[in-house]
């Protein structure tokens, strides 16, 4: 149980928990719109103990791609960063009637994971800098998904330079 997955309460998510924990992930139970400050509690507890934790940012209902504070909330609570990621799909089939466009990748497809900087959020930020963590989280939660979901799109010069911006 090396990473914790913020998972929601509701009846729904009862066996998503049951699908992440099958994987080996562990588990807080809170979402933004039910039990989140209990969960984020739960969470901070796991990284004092060293383990990582992972949000889907968006929430459990959107809007799609739309970041929720609780990342910025923890990290500044921690004081561990925030690590931004997409993970693009070379083919899949896209779930067009789920509120976020579920994309279930096609067996045996590629995939490409892109990782933001780490953003810190200092432990005694005010609401301008939580606001302003937060618009920084959602322009690097923009960015990688941008790039990841073209990335099988892209000639391999456009992917070299990618890949340098990325490694630095």
């Amino acid at each position: 149980m090396g990473i914790v997955v913020l998972n929601t309460t509701a009846f729904d998510g009862q066996w998503t928990r049951k699908v992440i924990e099958r994987l080996g992930f562990g588990t807080a139970q809170g979402s933004s719109s039910r039990g989140g400050l209990r969960g984020l509690a739960v969470m901070a507890k796991r990284i004092e103990q060293g383990k990582d934790c992972a949000f889907t940012i968006d929430g459990p209902r959107g809007p799609r791609y739309v970041a929720k504070p609780g990342p910025v909330m923890l990290a500044r609570r921690t004081g561990a960063p925030i690590m931004v990621f997409h993970i693009g799909v070379e083919r899949g089939k896209t779930f067009e009637k789920t509120w976020d466009h579920f994309l279930m990748p096609f067996p045996f497809s590629r995939a490409v994971i892109l990782f933001s900087a780490p953003i810190d959020v200092p432990p005694d930020a005010g609401s301008e800098a939580m606001a302003a963590k937060h618009a920084e989280m959602q322009r690097e939660l923009e960015r990688v998904r941008d790039i990841a979901e073209s990335w099988f799109s892209l000639n391999e010069p456009e992917r070299q330079r990618h890949r340098e911006a990325f490694s630095r």
